[in-house]
């Protein structure tokens, strides 16, 4: 959680806090959420924290209004975030597919928790990496990256927030219970940088362009002067609703391709591969506390294996997963759900074996049941 490589000093601060700070020093200036656990302390912490750098933080009546306001702050200038958790994902879908449609930059914290519907309040689980891809109409492509520590916690919120003004649409960073409530002891330092692309202070052309499709105009500050539409529906360059299906062919594509073609921006991996390894151990997440200390442990009895931890959870990170299993036989996916990101792994896989390591019963994986799983 620093840059500074004289001396860093030590504290001990949990995923929350890290959120909070990597928030403020990417430039936020507006949050507005609902009190939702595991997610309540970022909402508590932003509203503590970021009127002492001229920032807005709004406890919002519900999370529909919460995540409205945040769109609408993005719209006039802000860089805007929200925390939740799945159940209120639920309620936040209607306004992703809006920020979708409209190329809105907002970054949205998922703190998991133990699902469906109410589930455990306070229990660790990974049960939303499907969820935040699909649960809005579409099907159009999102950005989301998943800390696997504290430290973590703070640089891939400062990405986030980067991702997002660069692709002008919304970006989640996918946390846990745990991982946002336990403390950890880390290297931190007092500076703060601001990140990110500064927004044009008067509009120049229209609101949208789509030439070529994986273009991405930077986002222009609305409401000083100039009038522009904004619609959720589907529209032309200038905003306005149409049927003309060359237009609505162009719009469509250029939200798939400006993502899609930019992948390199997006994907991050971590690797530990051994050349020689027949077996990888593919996590994300929480989870890749236990897979990397498995993995180490392992190699001390002389157990040849390799270990990917996939931090941009989509897009998928196609071409690293598929360098990473070049001479590999088996793929072992540890995570805190019932095989979610495993499927899209056997998808990939071309005919390897993968073994699922799951748990949803309110424990996290163990060092052992990897261990186990690799044996």
């Amino acid at each position: 959680m620093t840059a500074n490589t004289e001396a860093p000093s030590r504290e001990y601060i949990d995923g929350t806090t890290a959120i909070v700070r990597g928030a403020i020093d990417a430039g936020c200036t507006f949050f507005a959420g609902y009190p939702i656990t595991p997610a309540s302390g970022i909402l508590m912490a932003m509203m503590r924290e970021i009127p002492k750098v001229g920032g807005i933080a709004i406890q919002g009546e519900d999370e529909i209004a919460s995540i409205g306001m945040c769109l609408g702050a993005a719209m006039s200038g802000s860089k805007a975030m929200t925390a939740t958790s799945g159940p209120g994902i639920s309620l936040y879908s209607e306004s992703i597919g809006l920020a979708i449609m409209g190329e809105v930059p907002l970054v949205i914290v998922d703190v998991q928790r133990l699902g469906p519907a109410t589930g455990g309040a306070t229990t660790v689980a990974q049960g939303d990496v499907q969820f935040i891809r699909w649960g809005t109409a579409g099907g159009y492509p999102i950005i989301v990256l998943a800390p696997s520590s504290v430290p973590e916690s703070y640089s891939f919120t400062v990405k986030a927030f980067e991702l997002a003004e660069r692709f002008r649409c919304p970006v989640f960073v996918l946390t846990d219970k745990e991982l946002a409530m336990t403390l950890s002891a880390v290297d931190v330092d007092d500076s703060t940088v601001a990140h990110g692309t500064e927004r044009p202070e008067k509009h120049e052309g229209l609101p949208y362009s789509w030439e070529p499709a994986d273009a991405v105009e930077p986002m222009r500050r609305y409401g000083d002067g100039d009038a522009f539409r904004f619609t959720g529906s589907t529209h032309d360059e200038g905003a306005y609703i149409t049927k003309n299906a060359a237009k609505v062919g162009a719009l469509n594509e250029h939200l798939i391709a400006k993502i899609e073609a930019h992948r390199d921006e997006i994907e991050m991996v971590d690797t530990d591969l051994d050349p020689k390894a027949d077996t990888i151990v593919v996590s994300y997440g929480v989870t890749a506390g236990a897979a990397r200390a498995a993995v180490a442990r392992l190699r001390t009895e002389g157990v040849v294996v390799s270990n990917l931890v996939v931090q941009s959870l989509w897009p998928i990170p196609e071409t690293a997963l598929l360098d990473a299993f070049d001479g590999v036989q088996r793929i072992v996916v540890p995570e805190l759900n019932m095989g979610l990101y495993g499927r899209e792994i056997e998808r990939i896989a071309a005919g390897r074996e993968v073994v699922g390591v799951n748990r949803i019963d309110g424990g996290l994986i163990t060092i052992d049941e990897i261990m186990e799983a690799v044996r």
